[in-house]
Protein backbone atom coordinates (compact mmCIF):
# COMPACT_ATOMS: atom_id res chain seq x y z
CA UNK A 1 0.00 0.00 0.00
CA UNK A 2 1.21 3.38 -0.86
CA UNK A 3 0.23 6.63 0.73
CA UNK A 4 1.10 9.58 -1.31
CA UNK A 5 -0.51 12.22 1.18
CA UNK A 6 1.60 15.46 1.49
CA UNK A 7 3.04 17.81 -1.01
CA UNK A 8 6.50 16.32 -1.01
CA UNK A 9 8.45 15.33 -4.29
CA UNK A 10 7.42 11.70 -5.49
CA UNK A 11 10.02 9.24 -6.38
CA UNK A 12 11.10 8.32 -9.75
CA UNK A 13 9.13 4.45 -9.05
CA UNK A 14 6.38 4.02 -6.74
CA UNK A 15 6.11 0.30 -7.35
CA UNK A 16 3.53 -2.09 -8.23
CA UNK A 17 -0.19 -1.28 -7.59
CA UNK A 18 -2.96 -2.56 -9.29
CA UNK A 19 -5.61 -0.59 -7.50
CA UNK A 20 -4.98 3.40 -7.32
CA UNK A 21 -7.12 4.85 -5.12
CA UNK A 22 -7.31 8.79 -6.14
CA UNK A 23 -8.35 11.51 -3.47
CA UNK A 24 -8.83 15.12 -4.01
CA UNK A 25 -5.55 16.66 -4.49
CA UNK A 26 -5.99 15.90 -8.84
CA UNK A 27 -2.13 17.00 -9.94
CA UNK A 28 -0.73 14.45 -7.32
CA UNK A 29 -2.64 11.91 -9.08
CA UNK A 30 -1.58 12.74 -11.89
CA UNK A 31 1.61 12.81 -11.32
CA UNK A 32 1.52 9.50 -9.62
CA UNK A 33 -0.23 7.56 -12.40
CA UNK A 34 2.81 6.93 -14.73
CA UNK A 35 5.45 5.70 -11.43
CA UNK A 36 2.79 3.01 -10.36
CA UNK A 37 3.76 -0.98 -12.39
CA UNK A 38 0.97 -2.92 -13.76
CA UNK A 39 -1.36 0.02 -12.92
CA UNK A 40 -5.12 -1.76 -14.17
CA UNK A 41 -7.95 0.87 -12.20
CA UNK A 42 -7.70 4.49 -10.64
CA UNK A 43 -10.73 5.00 -8.80
CA UNK A 44 -11.50 8.33 -7.97
CA UNK A 45 -13.15 9.90 -4.49
CA UNK A 46 -14.64 12.74 -6.64
CA UNK A 47 -17.68 12.75 -8.63
CA UNK A 48 -16.10 15.04 -11.01
CA UNK A 49 -13.48 13.49 -12.65
CA UNK A 50 -12.54 15.51 -15.87
CA UNK A 51 -9.46 16.86 -14.29
CA UNK A 52 -8.48 13.10 -14.43
CA UNK A 53 -10.25 11.76 -18.11
CA UNK A 54 -7.40 12.81 -20.38
CA UNK A 55 -4.55 11.64 -18.27
CA UNK A 56 -5.42 8.01 -17.67
CA UNK A 57 -2.82 5.77 -19.30
CA UNK A 58 -3.95 3.33 -21.43
CA UNK A 59 -5.28 0.19 -20.52
CA UNK A 60 -6.17 1.62 -17.08
CA UNK A 61 -10.23 1.70 -15.83
CA UNK A 62 -11.03 5.12 -14.53
CA UNK A 63 -13.73 4.72 -12.30
CA UNK A 64 -15.34 8.21 -10.35
CA UNK A 65 -16.77 8.64 -6.98
CA UNK A 66 -21.00 8.99 -7.84
CA UNK A 67 -23.00 8.53 -4.88
CA UNK A 68 -20.54 9.73 -2.74
CA UNK A 69 -21.53 13.27 -1.95
CA UNK A 70 -24.99 12.75 -2.87
CA UNK A 71 -26.76 13.25 0.35
CA UNK A 72 -23.94 16.46 1.45
CA UNK A 73 -24.52 18.20 -2.13
CA UNK A 74 -28.18 17.52 -2.26
CA UNK A 75 -28.98 19.03 1.63
CA UNK A 76 -26.73 21.74 0.62
CA UNK A 77 -29.10 22.91 -2.78
CA UNK A 78 -32.26 22.78 -0.06
CA UNK A 79 -30.50 25.01 2.37
CA UNK A 80 -29.63 27.25 0.15
CA UNK A 81 -33.25 27.09 -1.85
CA UNK A 82 -34.52 27.94 1.76
CA UNK A 83 -32.39 30.67 3.04
CA UNK A 84 -32.65 32.24 -0.45
CA UNK A 85 -36.32 32.20 -0.72
CA UNK A 86 -37.27 32.80 3.08
CA UNK A 87 -34.70 36.06 2.60
CA UNK A 88 -32.11 34.90 5.51
CA UNK A 89 -29.36 36.92 4.29
CA UNK A 90 -30.98 39.92 5.22
CA UNK A 91 -32.06 38.72 8.70
CA UNK A 92 -28.56 38.21 9.88
CA UNK A 93 -27.71 41.28 8.58
CA UNK A 94 -30.08 42.70 10.70
CA UNK A 95 -28.81 40.76 13.63
CA UNK A 96 -25.08 41.82 13.25
CA UNK A 97 -26.55 45.33 13.77
CA UNK A 98 -28.74 44.51 16.12
CA UNK A 99 -31.46 45.25 14.29
CA UNK A 100 -35.16 44.10 14.44
CA UNK A 101 -36.33 44.33 11.23
CA UNK A 102 -39.19 42.14 10.03
CA UNK A 103 -39.99 44.05 6.57
CA UNK A 104 -42.94 44.68 4.21
CA UNK A 105 -45.60 41.62 3.64
CA UNK A 106 -44.47 39.29 3.06
CA UNK A 107 -41.47 39.12 5.06
CA UNK A 108 -41.15 35.95 5.22
CA UNK A 109 -40.59 35.16 1.61
CA UNK A 110 -41.47 32.38 -0.21
CA UNK A 111 -41.61 28.47 0.75
CA UNK A 112 -40.99 25.77 -1.16
CA UNK A 113 -44.70 24.26 -1.02
CA UNK A 114 -45.71 24.56 -4.50
CA UNK A 115 -42.84 25.30 -6.24
CA UNK A 116 -41.51 24.16 -9.91
CA UNK A 117 -37.85 23.19 -9.41
CA UNK A 118 -35.92 22.17 -12.51
CA UNK A 119 -33.07 20.07 -12.45
CA UNK A 120 -30.54 20.19 -15.23
CA UNK A 121 -28.16 17.36 -14.88
CA UNK A 122 -31.02 14.50 -13.40
CA UNK A 123 -28.23 12.03 -11.95
CA UNK A 124 -27.43 10.74 -8.39
CA UNK A 125 -27.42 13.45 -6.78
CA UNK A 126 -30.44 14.79 -8.75
CA UNK A 127 -32.63 11.79 -7.28
CA UNK A 128 -31.41 12.43 -3.82
CA UNK A 129 -32.53 16.02 -4.31
CA UNK A 130 -35.72 15.01 -5.75
CA UNK A 131 -36.72 12.80 -2.57
CA UNK A 132 -35.92 15.74 -0.24
CA UNK A 133 -37.62 18.45 -2.15
CA UNK A 134 -40.92 16.07 -2.40
CA UNK A 135 -40.94 16.05 1.73
CA UNK A 136 -41.41 20.15 1.06
CA UNK A 137 -43.97 19.75 -1.50
CA UNK A 138 -41.95 20.94 -4.28
CA UNK A 139 -42.84 19.75 -7.82
CA UNK A 140 -39.32 18.31 -10.24
CA UNK A 141 -38.85 18.31 -13.55
CA UNK A 142 -36.08 16.86 -14.65
CA UNK A 143 -33.02 17.23 -17.82
CA UNK A 144 -30.53 15.14 -18.57
CA UNK A 145 -27.60 14.89 -21.21
CA UNK A 146 -29.22 11.60 -22.45
CA UNK A 147 -33.07 11.80 -22.20
CA UNK A 148 -35.14 9.19 -20.78
CA UNK A 149 -38.51 7.84 -19.30
CA UNK A 150 -39.23 10.78 -17.19
CA UNK A 151 -36.75 13.04 -17.76
CA UNK A 152 -36.65 15.35 -20.38
CA UNK A 153 -33.37 16.19 -22.90
CA UNK A 154 -31.75 19.47 -23.34
CA UNK A 155 -33.82 20.22 -25.63
CA UNK A 156 -36.85 21.08 -23.70
CA UNK A 157 -35.14 23.63 -21.61
CA UNK A 158 -36.72 26.26 -23.76
CA UNK A 159 -39.71 24.97 -22.67
CA UNK A 160 -39.41 24.18 -19.04
CA UNK A 161 -36.70 26.98 -18.03
CA UNK A 162 -39.69 30.03 -17.95
CA UNK A 163 -42.24 28.16 -15.89
CA UNK A 164 -39.16 27.14 -12.77
CA UNK A 165 -38.81 28.84 -9.87
CA UNK A 166 -35.52 27.14 -9.02
CA UNK A 167 -33.01 25.73 -11.61
CA UNK A 168 -30.29 23.40 -10.35
CA UNK A 169 -27.45 22.68 -11.98
CA UNK A 170 -25.57 19.24 -10.97
CA UNK A 171 -23.84 18.98 -15.18
CA UNK A 172 -20.03 17.54 -15.12
CA UNK A 173 -17.54 20.06 -16.99
CA UNK A 174 -17.54 18.78 -20.33
CA UNK A 175 -17.00 20.91 -23.74
CA UNK A 176 -20.64 20.74 -24.28
CA UNK A 177 -21.16 21.53 -20.93
CA UNK A 178 -18.50 24.70 -20.68
CA UNK A 179 -20.41 28.18 -20.79
CA UNK A 180 -24.13 26.06 -21.05
CA UNK A 181 -25.53 28.73 -18.47
CA UNK A 182 -25.22 31.75 -21.01
CA UNK A 183 -26.86 34.53 -21.07
CA UNK A 184 -29.72 33.01 -23.59
CA UNK A 185 -30.57 30.28 -20.98
CA UNK A 186 -30.15 33.24 -18.14
CA UNK A 187 -33.15 35.07 -19.96
CA UNK A 188 -34.82 32.00 -20.32
CA UNK A 189 -35.40 31.92 -16.75
CA UNK A 190 -38.39 33.00 -15.15
CA UNK A 191 -37.92 37.22 -13.44
CA UNK A 192 -36.91 36.45 -10.42
CA UNK A 193 -36.26 32.60 -10.09
CA UNK A 194 -33.00 31.38 -8.67
CA UNK A 195 -30.24 29.62 -10.32
CA UNK A 196 -28.84 26.70 -8.34
CA UNK A 197 -25.00 25.85 -8.80
CA UNK A 198 -23.56 22.69 -6.97
CA UNK A 199 -21.59 21.29 -9.65
CA UNK A 200 -18.88 23.19 -11.51
CA UNK A 201 -18.07 26.70 -11.83
CA UNK A 202 -17.66 26.73 -15.85
CA UNK A 203 -20.67 25.55 -16.17
CA UNK A 204 -21.96 29.29 -15.88
CA UNK A 205 -20.69 32.31 -17.97
CA UNK A 206 -20.06 34.27 -15.02
CA UNK A 207 -20.25 37.24 -16.74
CA UNK A 208 -23.81 36.59 -18.12
CA UNK A 209 -25.03 35.71 -14.12
CA UNK A 210 -22.83 39.00 -12.64
CA UNK A 211 -25.26 40.91 -15.51
CA UNK A 212 -28.21 39.07 -14.81
CA UNK A 213 -28.07 39.66 -11.31
CA UNK A 214 -27.50 43.34 -11.61
CA UNK A 215 -30.54 43.51 -13.81
CA UNK A 216 -32.78 41.59 -11.10
CA UNK A 217 -33.47 39.04 -12.96
CA UNK A 218 -32.31 36.22 -11.27
CA UNK A 219 -30.73 35.53 -7.85
CA UNK A 220 -28.20 33.11 -7.76
CA UNK A 221 -26.82 30.25 -4.82
CA UNK A 222 -23.68 29.27 -5.96
CA UNK A 223 -21.06 26.79 -4.26
CA UNK A 224 -18.73 26.71 -6.79
CA UNK A 225 -17.58 29.31 -9.37
CA UNK A 226 -15.13 30.46 -12.43
CA UNK A 227 -12.75 31.19 -11.35
CA UNK A 228 -12.56 29.20 -8.47
CA UNK A 229 -10.87 30.38 -5.58
CA UNK A 230 -13.08 33.43 -6.59
CA UNK A 231 -10.72 36.37 -6.01
CA UNK A 232 -11.10 39.47 -3.72
CA UNK A 233 -12.85 42.44 -5.87
CA UNK A 234 -14.70 39.63 -8.22
CA UNK A 235 -17.80 41.15 -8.82
CA UNK A 236 -19.58 38.29 -7.93
CA UNK A 237 -18.67 38.93 -4.71
CA UNK A 238 -20.66 42.23 -4.59
CA UNK A 239 -22.89 41.59 -6.86
CA UNK A 240 -26.88 41.59 -5.72
CA UNK A 241 -28.92 38.98 -4.79
CA UNK A 242 -26.18 35.85 -4.54
CA UNK A 243 -25.04 33.57 -1.81
CA UNK A 244 -21.48 31.69 -2.43
CA UNK A 245 -19.80 29.19 -0.65
CA UNK A 246 -16.31 28.09 -1.10
CA UNK A 247 -17.13 24.57 -3.34
CA UNK A 248 -18.01 23.32 0.37
CA UNK A 249 -21.72 21.45 -0.45
CA UNK A 250 -20.31 17.84 -0.46
CA UNK A 251 -18.10 18.84 2.25
CA UNK A 252 -19.92 16.95 5.49
CA UNK A 253 -18.39 14.90 8.45
CA UNK A 254 -20.12 11.71 6.95
CA UNK A 255 -18.23 11.87 3.08
CA UNK A 256 -15.01 10.14 4.39
CA UNK A 257 -17.01 7.33 5.83
CA UNK A 258 -19.35 6.71 2.69
CA UNK A 259 -16.18 7.72 0.59
CA UNK A 260 -13.69 4.38 2.21
CA UNK A 261 -17.41 1.91 2.58
CA UNK A 262 -17.47 2.64 -1.71
CA UNK A 263 -14.18 1.80 -1.69
CA UNK A 264 -13.72 -1.18 -0.09
CA UNK A 265 -17.10 -2.22 -1.91
CA UNK A 266 -15.01 -1.42 -5.16
CA UNK A 267 -11.71 -3.11 -4.62
CA UNK A 268 -13.72 -6.51 -3.45
CA UNK A 269 -15.23 -6.29 -7.28
CA UNK A 270 -11.70 -6.12 -8.56
CA UNK A 271 -10.65 -8.83 -6.40
CA UNK A 272 -13.51 -10.76 -7.25
CA UNK A 273 -13.36 -9.78 -11.12
CA UNK A 274 -17.09 -8.46 -10.71
CA UNK A 275 -17.81 -5.33 -13.09
CA UNK A 276 -16.88 -2.46 -11.74
CA UNK A 277 -19.12 0.62 -10.73
CA UNK A 278 -19.01 3.94 -12.12
CA UNK A 279 -16.55 3.12 -14.86
CA UNK A 280 -15.95 6.37 -17.21
CA UNK A 281 -15.77 4.55 -20.63
CA UNK A 282 -17.38 6.54 -23.11
CA UNK A 283 -15.81 10.47 -22.41
CA UNK A 284 -16.72 12.10 -19.48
Amino acid sequence: MHDLAGDGPLPEQLGDCDFFVAALDTQRVIDAMPRFSGLQVVQSLNAGVEGLVDHIPAGVTLCDGSGIPDIGVAEWVVMVMLAMRRRMSSYIDAQRAARWQPGPWPAGGDDLDGATVLIVGYGSIGRVLEQRLTAFGARVERVARRPRAGVHGADALPALLPAADVVVILLPVTPSTRGFVDAAFLAAMRRGALLVNASRGAVVDTGALVAALHDGHVTAALDVTDPEPLPGGHPLWSAPGVLITPHVAGSVRAWSARAWRFTGEQVQRFVRGEPLLNRVDDGY
